[in-house]
């Protein structure tokens, strides 16, 4: 048994390995550890019109001019590049087809505006025809009433004058009157007959010259219609000439301004980044083929940084987070953002909603109140930057016992007032 007791230096060093087992459960067990989402990404204007823009070719045509290279310091206005149309001609050609365009739009007007005046005249004209034929038609209708006063006159001058006859044939027979006022009887009978048929065929005819009549204001009318709509047909074409009249001089103009514009020029201020067009003189290019490169000036600048989606529901707009950027000299405690150094504070912006077809998510980070960034001498556009989202605090044994394990972070306590998608509860809370 003495041959195999431990020595002493062997139980000392256990004593001190169950210590130090001790210790090291005592300390993971109450030191603090900041848990964080990290992510990398670069350095991006916070402005989506202060980043890398494309100044691209307005024309088809050849280069003329360069009037910067790569490294060009521009301010707004400046001359980028002059182009030129292969044929020299093309803005000749186009102002005398504009031309010709403002001549026929304005016929096309004039005409419009003629057979307006024609509509409304033949309105007036209609208007004036029809009146005419109701008068005619009234006095022919006083005429009809005057035939029928006729006819009755007549009528009854018939039956007086045979009433007379009679009379007298009465008194002939009687031997008191002679025969000869007996012959002038019958004549006065036979006259106020011939008056009867007289006036009946008087009436006939004012009774037919009624009808033809207003026949007649219905065939004004008909005429007038007609022609009224001829002349609004011929309107409606002069307005359809000048309907495509105008869409081709706005087409025309269009051409014009695009070949106008043969000199490109910077949009804001900023640097030269790229001449993609090979910088030089003669070369053709298309329209909408990207000339130049141009990075704006910006004072607003932000990291763009891709975090993984599954630390992507415990990142929130508003949340802190520490950036490192590259080049610039840092120590990083992820779990202690208080002794890091040469990181800067950052605050979430904004989360993409969708990913980038990998699973990751894309954050926009700001600088937070308080804290100054590296000049932009030192941060300009594309800077590459390690960021790390602050989650939940946590202590130092649990955050190893989740990395060994695989787990996600802890998610921190849910806002008050935010919104869920699940279905409210009997008292307004979420189930």
């Amino acid at each position: 048994m003495s041959l195999v007791r431990p020595s002493r230096a062997s139980r000392v060093i256990a004593r001190l390995l169950v210590a130090a087992l001790v210790l090291a459960a005592l300390v993971l067990s109450v030191t603090p550890w900041q848990q964080s989402a990290p992510g990398a990404g670069r350095v991006v204007a916070y402005a989506p019109d202060e980043r890398r823009q494309n100044l691209k070719a307005p024309i088809e045509g050849r280069v003329l001019r360069w009037f910067v290279r790569e490294g060009s310091v521009v301010k707004k206005g400046d001359p980028i590049v002059d182009l030129t149309d292969n044929d020299p001609d093309i803005l000749f050609r186009l102002r005398a087809e504009r031309d010709a365009f403002v001549a026929r739009l304005d016929a096309a007007k004039a005409r419009a505006s003629s057979m307006e005046s024609r509509v409304d005249s033949l309105e007036d004209s209609r208007k004036s025809g029809i009146a005419a034929a109701e008068s005619r038609i009234r006095m022919a209708t006083q005429r009809v009433i005057a035939s029928e006063q006729a006819v009755a006159l007549a009528n009854a001058t018939l039956n007086a004058a045979r009433l007379n006859i009679e009379r007298q044939r009465a008194l002939t027979a009687q031997g008191l009157t002679s025969r000869r006022q007996l012959e002038l009887t019958e004549l006065e009978e036979t006259r106020a007959q011939t008056e009867v048929e007289r006036a009946k065929v008087i009436l006939a005819a004012a009774q037919s010259e009624e009808l033809a009549l207003a026949s007649d204001r219905q065939k004004v009318g008909n005429d007038g219609a007609a022609s009224i709509s001829d002349a609004r047909g011929s309107r409606s074409g002069a307005e359809v000439e000048v309907a495509s009249a105008s869409v081709e001089l706005a087409r025309i103009e269009v051409r014009l301004a695009r070949q106008s514009a043969q000199s490109v020029t910077a949009p804001s201020d900023g640097t030269i980044f790229r001449i993609v067009a090979n910088g030089q003189s003669g070369e053709i290019v298309k329209a909408g083929d990207v000339l130049a490169i141009l990075v704006p000036d910006t004072s607003a600048r932000a990291v763009e940084l891709w975090v993984s989606g599954n630390d992507l529901p415990l990142v929130r707009e508003g949340a802190h987070a520490r950036i490192q950027f590259e080049g610039w000299p840092a120590l990083q405690f992820s779990g202690w953002p208080s002794v890091a150094v040469g990181t800067f504070g950052a605050r979430v912006s904004f989360v993409d909603s969708s990913d980038n077809g990998a699973g990751q998510f894309r954050i926009l980070v700001t600088p937070e109140e308080g804290s100054k960034w590296p000049a932009a001498i030192y941060l300009r556009q594309g800077v590459r930057a390690q960021g790390w989202v602050q989650l939940g605090r946590v202590t130092l044994g649990y955050e190893v016992w989740r990395q060994f394990n695989g787990f996600p972070p802890s998610l921190p306590r849910e806002p008050e007032g935010a919104k869920t998608d699940g279905k409210a509860g009997p008292k307004g809370e979420p189930k």
